[in-house]
């Protein structure tokens, strides 16, 4: 099909009549355009809605790990030869599909319990591209998973199918509008007026390529206050006060490399009305979605870019407002910073009846208890839960087996939604597999923090536009740690967004020990994401093991990347075998070990043998694995690196 684009111009509005054009209206009706422009206008973020969000998903029910392997719970019923994934009713509206395995079987959407579907088209085809009104970017795929955010709207119901013999991994989310709202369903033909709005949509998230253009296009009357305050350790600093109402659009600050590194010692602090506890108390960094001391995040809505941290996250206030950095002290000598903040605000003041206030958040856990899911957000009260950054680090070395725990949102005191896998929540899936989650990568609403085998830790985005989780008295927001009881030894770092009437009693204080990055002494890596480079005339393939070969002698050099600097003992587990020919390690042109005879009549596994001590540096972060060929072979199997600081 031929595509179309639409040009459009964004602007933010900030007036309270306009915050209604998003949600129910007067006449009681939601429409497709009124959904599409919860993705393309950020200062709607604050205002509440009515309906319940929930979703349909394949976890396995019996809280093992099956949470699609199989397709055992992937569908909730047979229709001939068709799989039910969902049988939905109206009023209502799918917000998002998400799948890592999608396939060319076709699906199918009953809308209304009409007997021909509206959309029928092969199930890759919601993510591709190809077919509009499915296109990129607000649909499409990266860190190995595939991603829809197209409302499908219903009056009466919706009943997915699946034609096909099984379906893995997915995730259907949808929300229920309340009984007596008037919704047009959804149909492939289009009006101008969708158009322009999905036109609108694509060209705001294309704006997170460099979202510090997104001021250029605030309303007129948006101020602007610039400062440069100098903190010294132990001190606080306001930068924005205000002692009437009104709302911070957005902020900027440039400090150089002040957040970055080892410890977190400045603190973001907002204080709204007449709270009583911050209505923000986090390490700056970790707002700004920094991991594990570097800059991470370049969303839509918040993050770092070309050295600036950013936030455009509505901040409605009633009566006043005061933001302040604050540098907490360490027995350590630290270093005065400078920070140049800029804050995008007007004097249209919250509305409490038809928004909320922001709120965050911050927790850090080090060892959650065993049996016990993690703890991202719980808060009560009215509000709407709007994001989740999430710094996550594993206490074994090894494999990052802990990302196999499942996301719970219990809303109303009520499961509502019940992930497949800690990166599915993130739109992702498949971790340690190339081109899958195998590395940091911002897109515009979710993405992968970062990911290091040889470090254990990974960690990943996500904000809620037009899916935002709406809650009446309370939410409780849940994380697994491992594939299944909770049993995997952690270090996770959170920090949750949501609108709401009051600061959340499940924060955690950033202290001292909290602030600071963990730091792991043993250093695993894997074949399947090791960075190297073969020499001379050797050739290496990866069969679950790396498996080097020559005619003569060659070499390959593995890059030790994100390691500390220092003292290593350096162990190799490889395998002896009867094409076996001779190995040895270096460290560039320092010989570690001497030649090794790798060659046996039977396959025989050597693990973690001891090669020799390594200094890395940055400029000596490598080893090299010479091999060559024996009267016996001429092949070398290996299978992981382990690095142990001394």
């Amino acid at each position: 099909m031929k595509k179309s684009f639409y040009i459009v111009p964004i602007v933010v509005l900030l007036s309270h009549s306009l915050l209604l054009t998003a949600q129910t209206r007067k006449d009681n009706s939601i429409t497709m355009e009124s959904e599409l422009e919860q993705l393309f206008r950020p200062e709607l973020l604050s205002g509440y809605r009515q309906g319940i969000v929930e979703q349909m998903s394949s976890y396995d029910r019996t809280g093992g790990n099956d949470d699609g392997f199989s397709g055992k719970y992937s569908y909730i019923r047979k229709e001939g030869n068709k799989l039910v994934l969902a049988d939905l009713k109206g009023p209502g509206v799918v917000n998002r599909i998400w799948t890592p395995t999608p396939a060319r079987d076709t699906i199918q959407f009953y809308i209304d319990g009409e007997k021909t579907p509206r959309i029928s088209i092969p199930f890759i085809d919601l993510f591709s591209g190809k077919v509009y009104p499915f296109v990129n970017p607000v649909c499409g795929n990266e860190v190995g998973g595939y991603y829809c955010y197209i409302p499908i709207q219903y009056k009466k119901s919706c009943k997915i199918m699946y034609v096909g013999p099984k379906i893995e991994f997915h995730q259907i989310q949808y929300r229920t509008y309340p009984a007596k709202t008037n919704v047009e369903s959804f149909s492939m033909n289009w009006t101008e007026a969708q158009k322009s709005s999905l036109a609108a949509a694509c060209v705001f998230w294309q704006r997170q390529v460099n979202p510090l253009t997104i001021p250029q296009n605030f309303a007129p009357d948006v101020k602007t206050e610039t400062k440069t305050i100098v903190l010294s350790p132990g001190e606080s600093v306001p930068f924005f006060s205000r002692s009437s109402g009104g709302r911070i659009l957005g902020m900027e600050i440039d400090c150089g490399e002040a957040l970055s590194g080892n410890n977190r010692d400045i603190l973001l602090q907002a204080y709204w009305d007449d709270d009583n506890a911050p209505a923000i108390n986090s390490p700056a960094a970790d707002f700004f979605g920094y991991a594990f001391g570097k800059p991470a995040m370049q969303s839509i809505l918040a993050g770092n870019s070309r050295g600036v941290n950013y936030s455009y996250l509505p901040m409605p206030f009633g009566k006043k407002a005061d933001l302040k950095f604050t540098y907490a002290k360490r027995a350590e000598d630290q270093p005065k910073v400078e920070l140049k903040t800029r804050v995008y605000y007007s004097d249209v003041a919250q509305n409490p009846d038809k928004e909320g206030r922001l709120y965050t958040i911050w927790r850090r856990e080090i060892e959650p208890e065993e049996f016990e899911p993690y703890l991202m957000a719980k808060t009560s009260g009215k509000g709407h839960f709007v994001g989740i950054v999430h710094q996550a680090q594993g206490l074994i070395p090894g494999m990052t087996l802990f990302f196999e725990g499942d996301d719970s949102i219990a809303v109303d005191g009520k499961m509502r939604m019940h992930g497949t896998g800690s990166e599915d929540l993130y739109n992702g899936g498949w971790y340690a597999l190339l081109d899958r989650w195998d590395r940091g990568v911002s897109l515009p609403i979710h993405g992968s923090l970062d990911y290091s085998l040889q470090m254990c830790r990974t960690g990943g985005y996500r904000f809620y536009m037009t899916d935002k989780l709406t809650f009446e008295n309370d939410l409780l927001f849940t994380m697994e740690h491992g594939p299944e009881k909770n049993r995997f030894p952690v270090d996770y770092t959170s920090v949750a967004f949501y609108y709401g009437v009051e600061p959340s009693g499940s924060v955690v204080e950033p202290v001292e020990k909290l602030r600071t990055v963990y730091a792991p002494t043993t250093h695993v890596f894997f074949p399947q994401l090791m960075n190297l480079s073969i020499g001379w005339d050797g050739t290496i393939e990866n069969r679950g093991r790396l498996i080097a070969a020559t005619n003569g002698e060659s070499m390959v050099r593995i890059m030790l990347d994100d390691i500390p600097e220092g003292m290593y003992k350096l162990k190799l587990s490889y395998f002896k075998t009867p094409d076996g020919g001779a190995f040895s390690v270096w460290n560039r042109q320092k010989m570690i070990s001497d030649w090794q005879d790798v060659n046996s009549k039977d396959e025989i596994f050597m693990e973690r043998k001891e090669i020799g001590m390594i200094n890395i540096t940055r400029h000596t972060n490598s080893i090299t694995i010479r091999f060559k060929k024996t009267g016996l072979g001429s092949k070398f199997h290996f299978d992981r690196i382990i690095l142990e600081k001394q």
